[in-house]
Order: structure tokens, then sequence, then C-alpha cells
């Protein structure tokens, strides 16, 4: 029983360390805009900003799905359907601004 028991908790800590993100953001993003001095390089940081909001423009699209879910089958979700509205509504809020600050800081390096 032990046996069995010791192979699902290390397959499972497997599972979760392969599917975590290691490194959300590999562009160390300070020492790239202090350092950032030719058209290239403002064009690679343009670049990042315009492929983090198209991440978040995805995740705020997402959202807005899970709040329609939410929205026309609320009988499911019981007296938390408002809570998981309220909450999409929130992430959908903050994902929505962060595209437009990534979309602007782009045009900023597309600009320099």
């Amino acid at each position: 029983m032990n046996t069995k028991l010791l192979i699902t908790l290390l397959l499972s800590l497997g599972l979760m360390t392969a599917c975590a993100e290691m490194d959300p953001h590999p562009m160390n993003m300070d020492l790239a805009v202090q350092n950032a001095k030719t058209k290239a390089d403002h064009e690679a940081l343009a670049r990042h900003y315009e492929e983090a909001a198209e991440e978040m423009r995805v995740k705020a699209e997402e959202h807005k799905k899970l709040l329609r879910q939410y929205q026309s089958k609320s009988y499911l979700y019981g007296r938390q359907a408002q809570d998981f509205k309220a909450h999409c509504l929130r992430l959908i809020d903050v994902y929505e601004k962060a595209v437009e600050e990534n979309l602007s800081m782009a045009k900023m390096h597309h600009q320099m």
C-alpha cells in the first residue's frame, strides 16, 4: 500500500513540475530596456511587448468565454455563480488594460 502511495506522489510531483512554467518572462526587461541603444534593440523590445499583449488578449478572450458560460448556466453554479462572474469580469478588465499598456510600450519602442 505504501509503495502505491509513493509512486502516485512521485508521478504527481513529476507531472506538476513538467507543467509548471519555469520562466514566464525569458527577457530580463530591466536590463534589456537599459541596454537598448540600436533600432534592432528597440524593435526586439517592441516585439516582446506585442507578444505579451497577444498573450493577455487570449487570456481575456478565455475569461469572456467563461463569463458567458457562467451567465448562461448560472443555475449550475448556485450561489457561487455571482462570485465566478465577478472574478471573470475583474480578470477581463485587468487583461484588457495589460493589452493596452503593452501595445503602448511597443508603440513607443517602434518610434525610438
